[in-house]
């Protein structure tokens, strides 16, 4: 059976679709723009894609705890981004949010994302 998943700690949905799905011992988290969900707009920073990397894997980070999980339980991810020329700054900030052991991905360069953010990024997470 399939749970809904929803935190006030991450951006509402902006669209017809879930923050997340629990199926079973699998969760499934919709792609995370760069969305303060204090404010509901997209961060800016003094290194954009940076900062925004940064909000992207802390909505993450916050929905898997919501569920009592972590990056530590991520199994794939997918990032999307806008200009494949971010790539280096976006592995970098990515990969300071896992322990040693990274999970699967795929990164993609993309024409555009909602609300004009650099940056997507959605993962599967196993309980």
């Amino acid at each position: 059976m399939k749970k809904v998943i929803s935190t006030e700690l991450a951006p509402k949905a902006i669209g017809p679709y879930s923050q997340g799905i629990v199926f079973g011992e699998l969760v499934f988290l919709s792609g995370q723009i760069p969305v303060d969900p204090a404010t509901g707009e997209i961060v800016t920073g003094e290194d954009p894609i940076v900062a925004q990397t940064h909000q992207s894997m802390t909505n993450i980070k916050n929905i898997l705890a919501s569920q009592d999980l972590n990056f530590d339980n991520v199994i794939k991810s997918t990032v999307f981004i806008t200009d494949m020329n971010d790539f280096p700054k976006v592995n970098e900030v990515y990969a300071s949010y896992f322990g040693k052991t990274y999970p699967a991905r795929s990164c993609v360069q993309v024409a555009k994302l909602p609300k004009g953010a650099l940056v997507e990024i959605e993962v599967i997470a196993h309980k």
